[in-house]
């Protein structure tokens, strides 16, 4: 008799820590999930700052229209790129970023465009949303590790992978001329 009771005990436990790793599990892949949704809602915001920055600088960069266009096609591939998944929604907005900092280096030789209120706004609206942006890639991917984390180490990664849960991806820049630091002339 005491021996049932034992085994009714341990299979409960085993029941009680299954549910309470799963959870955690779904938890933790709903806080990825949440962590991607902020990311959307910065770059949905710089993808609407951007028109605006173009055509406030249009009128001044007559002969930079290279630079102008190379904005304009990286936030169209940034959007066509928005329902893809981390990687390469990373690689299309380290381009986006990128192009707007060439465009931001081009701006220094256009002092009267420096000048000018309605740029400077949209610039540090511009810097602010980069900002959060990077606020938010941080915090995605600390998400991630925390998921990834729970679903590859015992005795959760058991649970994780009789349930399918797959391990995340990381949001990483991976054009090489956003890990650099822009390079800014006040030559002329």
């Amino acid at each position: 008799m005491i021996a049932l009771w034992v085994t009714i005990g341990v299979i409960v436990l085993l029941v009680i820590i299954y549910v309470a790793t799963y959870n955690r599990l779904v938890g933790l892949r709903n806080e990825v999930k949440n962590a991607w949704a902020q990311i959307d809602v910065q770059l949905k915001r710089r993808y609407d700052l951007i028109p605006n920055l173009v055509e406030t600088v249009k009128g001044y960069m007559k002969f930079e229209r290279e630079t102008l266009e190379a904005v304009t096609r990286a936030r169209n591939v940034a959007l066509q790129a928005s329902s893809a998944g981390a990687v390469e929604r990373g690689k299309a907005e380290s381009e986006l970023g990128a192009a707007l900092s060439r465009l931001l280096v081009v701006v220094e030789r256009y002092p009267e465009l420096k000048a000018n209120q309605n740029f400077l706004a949209l610039q540090e609206e511009l810097t602010s949303t980069e900002n959060k942006i990077g606020f938010s890639r941080q915090f995605y991917n600390d998400s991630v590790l925390r998921y990834n984390n729970q679903t590859q180490m015992f005795p959760s990664s058991i649970v994780a992978s009789m349930t399918g849960f797959k391990p995340g991806e990381f949001f990483e820049v991976t054009a090489a001329a956003e890990k650099e630091a822009p390079k800014v002339s006040f030559t002329q």
